[in-house]
């Protein structure tokens, strides 16, 4: 069966799959709103506005970075169903003190003292919690699928992951930020209810000690994951895929203000058509491979992906905008002559994006022990995060020193080079690992 759409009807995915739905959308809810309103908000400075953006990214990110292996090694050691529910119950907590946050910026009461470190203290508390449930949303699949099921599992759990930053990223934009507030407590409840439904998923290994030294862990999962070439060039062109991602979506808020005179609706736009992307690669991807885990196409869609990057760069540069004064609408950005090679090249860097990245999160749940899965995930985790912490401060770096943001663009299109390169090594990997199972078995 190669469509996937029947797995929604079953217990043992779409509980799961709605979690993921509330878990990615407050994420981006949140911290879309909070990085549209700072922004358009409270600051009137575009390398303000730009060091504000890559510190927001760089704190959600530094969890991944230091807490990933003793997630993976938790999400393994104990049953994840259980750990999904501590994780939904953290996030209401998360979320009233963000939402209090939002309050009183909104307010004008005590923006830099509290408003202000009370919204990155509640993202931070989101990296935290993204940290923990992300090994399990990917490891879980293949106790809870068939093998030939679970390539189409992470194509849904990947397209609903970006039909998700869609809703959050379109309502962060379009509703009064005290809404927001209120939304991202309601969101926070609605995803604990699904988890509870979340069918058991104990440990494949027990009696093995969980080891509470982060740095001494995250070294040795990432050593003891790297032996099997084909994870680790997957985790490798993940990262760097992930880097672009990070770099791009820095730079999207100020670039609508600052490059193309629009306001934050505009910048949620942008968001949104790069969500809309991805979602269709995740599935396309998946109807041309039919169902096979394979890099085969990775090389070429990066690629295309970094072409379609460098056009959004040629299209910003000779931007100029005819309207009479102040941040363009939606309806007066959509007037504009570039508009719609504007938008269209974002699509299209996306839907490319997503057809890269979503075969190689496959890789590592089906080319390991299902045992060790949540830390094969993990160790991707922190590898990824470290890329785009780097991402986050190369940023911030440009910015100080008065790089301006189109040509900061151009650089995610350089980096695609070395993505279609990682993922030509992959796809080698896989034929080398593929001959050498064909022999074995001679």
């Amino acid at each position: 069966m190669l469509t996937s759409t029947y797995l929604l009807r079953q217990r043992r995915f779409l509980p799961l799959f709605a979690t993921q739905l509330f878990n990615a959308f407050n994420d981006n809810f949140y911290k879309t709103a909070m990085v549209l309103f700072v922004v358009y908000g409270l600051y009137n400075s575009e390398a303000a506005e730009t060091k504000f953006s890559a510190i927001a990214s760089g704190l959600f990110i530094l969890p991944f970075f230091v807490l990933s292996a003793l997630s993976g090694l938790l999400a393994d050691m104990r049953d994840k169903a259980k750990i999904i529910r501590w994780i939904k119950t953290a996030e209401i907590g998360i979320m009233l003190c963000g939402g209090t946050g939002l309050l009183l910026g909104w307010s004008g009461h005590l923006i830099g003292t509290v408003a202000i470190p009370l919204m990155l203290l509640a993202l931070l508390a989101m990296g935290v919690h993204s940290t923990f449930f992300g090994p399990i949303k990917y490891a879980i699949l293949p106790q809870h699928l068939r093998k030939d099921e679970v390539l189409a599992g992470t194509g849904l759990v990947e397209a609903g992951t970006y039909i998700a930053i869609l809703a959050g990223t379109i309502l962060a934009g379009w509703i009064p930020v005290q809404w927001a507030a209120a939304g991202v407590v309601v969101t926070a409840i609605l995803g604990y209810l699904t988890s509870r439904s979340v069918p058991p998923a104990p440990p494949l290994e027990k009696g093995q000690p969980l080891d509470w030294h982060v740095i001494r862990s995250s070294i040795a999962l990432v050593k003891n994951t790297m032996h099997d070439d084909e994870v680790f060039y997957a985790i490798l062109a993940i990262s760097f895929f992930w880097t672009i991602g990070a770099v791009l979506f820095i730079q999207f808020p100020p670039l609508a203000k600052n490059v193309l005179l629009a306001n934050e609706q505009v910048a949620s736009l942008f968001l949104v058509v790069f969500s809309i992307g991805v979602a269709i690669g995740s599935v396309a991807v998946n109807a041309l491979l039919k169902g096979e885990v394979s890099a085969r196409y990775a090389p070429a869609s990066v690629l295309a992906m970094g072409l379609f990057v460098a056009c959004f760069y040629l299209v910003c540069r000779v931007w100029t905008a005819r309207h009479s004064g102040g941040l363009m609408d939606v309806s007066e950005f959509l007037s504009q002559p570039l508009a719609a090679p504007i938008l269209l090249s974002l699509l299209l860097i996306a839907i490319t994006g997503g057809m890269f990245v979503v075969p190689l999160y496959a890789f590592l749940t089906t080319k390991v022990d299902p045992g060790q899965a949540a830390r094969t995930v993990a160790a991707n985790n922190i590898v990824n995060s470290g890329a785009m912490v780097i991402g986050s401060l190369i940023t911030m770096a440009l910015s100080w020193a008065a790089v301006p943001l189109t040509e900061q663009v151009l650089l995610s299109a350089l980096m695609c080079l070395v993505s279609a390169w990682l993922g030509w090594m992959l796809h080698r990997a896989e034929r080398e690992a593929a001959a050498a199972a064909a022999a074995a078995a001679e």
